[in-house]
């Protein structure tokens, strides 16, 4: 082999066709089951062609039958996370997963803010508020409630509640389509540019039908609805899949639909595992001829 077929191992030098794609950062707590929080974000992010990086919040004890404890990341390590990779990689985009303590997100959005990221800066950041469990239990204590709420939220370029978490953060009980719009208003007034009021929990409508909303007018995304209890993860999907279409250059709209097309074919192909519920798969884009 001569000395043009390879590039010499430690030198530092990438061949020319090898251009970096674009970069996203979850900011986010670890699942040890593999099927949610920052493990579902660069599942993601890889499959929809950005390159990941993570600052992590917390590391759960966790399988399909639920999470049995959390070790939470100091507060300084999850800014002093952001700060490292930001000020050598870059960050196109960013979201956040599970934000454990009021401390914890009172760091990350001052790492946030000396980065440009958020909706005041360069980088834009979806903020999907972790506050309930899948049985729709409060996982925050109210000071982080309150601090996510009137802090985090004014700084997003886009929150994405789901319906539990609605009730939490604004007392509102959605019960159908038709307060899907009050819903969303309630959120904006916490200051977001873009609100995303996620649907999926209500079990009688036949579709999952979400609501995008920018303080003035609201675009309505119907999508299939899939007989399957095997849903962990969605959410993390469907915020990390908006992400990377943000990270690629996508104008918001764009980036939701993009992010709604993919969460609805992972639930689709989600399956089985453990004794509990089982994840949404993101191998429906990977070719079976690929891997083999």
């Amino acid at each position: 082999m001569s000395s043009m077929d390879s590039t010499p191992t430690g030198t530092g030098i990438r061949p020319a066709n090898d251009t970096a794609p674009p970069t996203a950062l979850t900011i986010a707590g670890s699942d040890s089951g593999g099927s949610a929080g920052m493990h579902a974000d660069l599942r993601t992010f890889f499959s929809c062609g950005v390159h990941g990086m993570t600052a992590v919040t917390a590391v759960t004890v966790q399988n399909t039958l639920g999470v049995s404890d959390m070790v939470e990341i100091p507060p300084e390590t999850v800014a002093a996370q952001i700060d490292s990779v930001a000020s050598d990689i870059g960050v196109n985009a960013a979201k956040t997963g599970v934000l454990p303590s009021a401390a914890c997100i009172e760091a990350a959005l001052a790492a946030c803010d000396r980065q440009g990221i958020g909706r005041n800066g360069r980088t834009p950041l979806v903020l999907d508020p972790v506050a309930a469990s899948r049985n729709g239990e409060p996982l925050l204590r109210d000071d982080a409630l309150a601090v996510l709420r009137d802090e985090a939220f004014p700084r997003a370029t886009l929150v994405t509640p789901n319906l539990d978490e609605v009730r939490l953060l604004t007392g509102i009980e959605v019960n159908g389509r038709d307060q899907l719009w009050d819903a969303a208003k309630a959120v904006h007034d916490f200051g977001p540019e873009y609100v995303l009021i996620k649907s999926g929990h209500l079990p009688e409508d036949p579709e999952c039908v979400d609501l995008l909303f920018d303080g003035h007018e609201a675009v309505t995304l119907p999508g299939p609805r899939y007989s399957t209890v095997h849903t962990h993860g969605a959410g993390d999907a469907f915020a990390s899949a908006i992400t990377a279409a943000l990270a690629r250059g996508a104008p918001m709209e764009r980036a939701v639909r993009l992010g709604k097309r993919f969460v609805s074919r992972s639930v689709r192909h989600s399956y089985p595992l453990g004794s509990g519920v089982g994840p949404v798969s993101t191998f429906w884009r990977v070719s079976s001829r690929s891997i083999h």
